[in-house]
């Protein structure tokens, strides 16, 4: 599981609470050094390994989302090339959020459907990935989410591929996850108008910065 300065907490911390009772795994945070991961809402992180000492090949290969910080990583050489040589051999290559930005920045999403966060999923396309608009997109050995929350949705999904179904249903129980939405504007589709408007301007910034860095990492690759 990477982590990286700026990322979102819950990215990480959902789908990782789901494969610790997955029993018989080892779980490793991989970041470029030991030095605390400085989350986005200030919670840190400790990394288990850096990308020197992370063990090949990987089973799950896993990228959670931010926002600048995850703008950042879709512009770093380094773990481009990190998340590109572990994705040669995992058995799954996987996302939850605007982590699928950073997959596609290291050219894994290219021919594959995917999808994102809300507030950037329609640039998808722009990294070579076909945009399904869905909680949970499964295409071949790629597995993206949609934001935050649904990183659980997400390691459910896998712990059914890799303990069958009933035991994701165990793990489901388990955690008592039974969403009850009290406002019922989780996603576009469903917040009214006024609502609609108001995210719009909150991540229009972040709209901005995650096309250019698209472009970017497009660019290099046709070079």
């Amino acid at each position: 599981m990477l982590i990286y300065p700026g990322m979102t907490a819950l990215d990480l911390v959902g789908p990782e609470q789901v494969f610790g009772y997955l029993g018989n795994v080892h779980i490793e945070l991989v970041a470029k050094t030991k030095d605390l991961v400085r989350s986005d809402t200030a919670v840190s992180i400790q990394p288990t390994k850096t990308f020197a000492d992370c063990a090949d090949p990987v089973d799950i290969l896993f990228v959670g989302g931010g926002a600048e910080g995850t703008v950042a990583v879709m512009k770093d050489a380094e773990t481009l090339d990190f998340l590109s040589r572990k994705a040669k051999t995992a058995k799954l290559v996987t996302s939850v959020c605007t982590g699928s930005m950073i997959l596609g920045a290291a050219g894994l999403l290219r021919g594959y459907k995917a999808t994102s966060h809300w507030s950037v999923r329609d640039f998808l396309p722009l990294l070579g990935a076909e945009l399904v608009v869905n909680r949970v997109v499964e295409d071949r050995n790629r597995i993206t989410s949609g934001g935050i929350t649904a990183g659980i949705d997400f390691g459910l999904r896998v712990a059914a591929q890799l303990r069958g179904e009933d035991y994701a249903r165990f793990l489901e129980l388990a955690l008592e996850y039974d969403p009850q939405p009290p406002y019922g504007t989780g996603t576009p589709e469903k917040a009214p108008p006024a609502v609609q408007k108001m995210s719009r301007g909150a991540f229009d910034p972040l709209r901005t910065a995650v096309r250019e860095a698209a472009l970017e990492a497009r660019k290099k690759w046709a070079s």
